[in-house]
């Protein structure tokens, strides 16, 4: 791990924005303005578009790569450029190179502070799928709804378990989450009734971002799969747990996770992840061949989750946990997915599922942290919480740290707004419940 990189860019000792990390974002100067890719350091966004423009990041005199309103076409253009592009910034950023140090109009020109532009969805996404693929998340669901004794059904050891979901519903933090309806079955009553969700909830994931197509019928062989992959983003799932209990069965989610699933807007790259990188938990059974790695395949990443109640003026630590428990690698996910001959696309988006630790404050969801509502959280001001409620705003971070160097993510923020009316004969509306 190169140590200390420093930069005439102001950096705060605590900030996710280092010069080991710079991770690649989509932002514009005005909500409706230009959009291109930008990379965060410190509290500022170097503009990647003007530095291009002035000859300082060209990859190719006949392409574009930065003015772009996504990073697809930058990622597409392969892991050779990746290291490139960061090998230069972290030249031009350097504390001791004058080519942007001491050009302060090309600086006025290529750098923003992060508050005062507007940070947008940084890829396409083709294509969104999301795993379940902590272990300790997956025993303690097993364990809240089906025999404690049978929580892992026989197939979770085997494989990355996971599901095709929906990309149009994939947002960037900041965006604001209506509550979603659908269907409810109630305990004792024949039928569903339809109404707003009771029960919403977040997931605590991460994502990784495909960086490398394969044609269809082409399986990506373990070993070759980390060439596939290009970062890494926050995610919150976010889940309505009493939809997707009445509707999950035989075919699995669909409702009850298709109304939002929110990222973070910079992406962190797997080469400022790689100082991180940690041998994950003991797989056992041995998996079969295809799925065997013996080289370290996690992450030590630290995640957390606060929530912020309308009557509170501060946030409340609810959650805390580590990446690194994650039973399946990305890796293993990735190989899997393709095994049957799936192809991916650059700016696929792959979930990890909701990530669980060991202890009850490092559960990744409500539907743990609270038993099902059994055992609600006592927020800071005296509010009680089984489920979030309107007006609570969900907020998730995450950061790696070793020798006092610090690779973070930011963060990935969303507010909850009540359910959509709906338009009902009399007979509906008297069916029809808000929460």
């Amino acid at each position: 791990m190169a140590q200390n990189l420093s930069s005439f860019v102001e950096i705060q000792a605590l900030s996710d924005f280092t010069m080991h990390n710079l991770p690649y974002g989509i932002f514009s100067e005005t909500p409706d303005g230009n959009k291109r890719v930008g990379v965060a350091i410190g509290d500022l966004v170097l503009d990647l578009a003007a530095l291009e423009t002035h000859g300082l990041l060209q990859l190719n005199e006949n392409i574009r790569y930065f003015d772009q309103p996504t990073l697809n076409k930058f990622i597409d253009s392969g892991k050779a450029n990746w290291q490139k592009v960061r090998q230069t910034l972290q030249s031009l950023l350097s504390a001791d190179n004058p080519t942007l140090r001491d050009n302060t109009e090309l600086r006025q020109q290529a750098f923003f502070k992060q508050n005062t532009v507007t940070l947008h969805l940084p890829l396409q996404v083709p294509g969104y799928t999301d795993f379940y693929s902590s272990k300790e998340h997956a025993t303690n669901v097993g364990t809240m709804f089906r025999d404690p004794k049978n929580a892992l059904l026989p197939n979770w050891s085997e494989l990355p378990v996971g599901y095709n979901g929906r990309a149009s519903s994939v947002i960037v933090s900041g965006k604001d989450i209506i509550r979603p309806s659908g269907q409810i079955k109630l305990p004792n009553e024949d039928r569903p009734i339809f109404s707003a969700t009771r029960k919403l909830d977040f997931e605590l994931e991460t994502a990784f971002v495909v960086g490398k197509a394969t044609e269809l019928g082409q399986p990506i062989a373990i070993e070759d799969a980390w060439d596939h992959i290009f970062g890494m983003v926050l995610l919150n799932d976010w889940s309505a747990r009493d939809i997707q209990q009445w509707e999950y069965v035989p075919l699995g989610p669909f409702n009850a996770k298709t109304f939002a699933s929110a990222i973070s807007p910079w992406v962190v790259t797997m080469e400022a992840l790689e100082p991180f990188k940690v041998k994950g938990p003991t797989q056992e059974p041995k998996p079969l061949c295809y799925l065997e790695e013996n080289v370290a395949n996690s992450y030590d990443i630290h995640l957390s989750v606060e929530v912020q109640s309308p009557k509170s003026q501060q946030t409340d630590v609810i959650c805390e946990t580590n990446f690194k428990y994650m039973y399946w690698s990305m890796a293993q996910q990735l190989t899997h997915h393709t095994i049957a001959g799936c192809n991916v696309q650059v700016g696929d988006l792959m979930g990890s599922g909701t990530i669980s630790g060991p202890t009850e404050n490092s559960y990744g969801s409500l539907l743990e942290l609270t038993w099902n509502t059994t055992k609600p959280l006592t927020l800071s001001n005296g509010e009680k919480r089984g489920f979030l409620e309107d007006g609570d705003r969900v907020i998730m971070k995450g950061y790696c740290e070793k020798n006092g160097i610090r690779v973070g993510f930011g963060e990935v923020s969303n507010k909850v707004l009540a359910a959509k009316s709906f338009r009902f004969t009399e007979k509906e509306e008297a069916s029809y419940e808000t929460v």
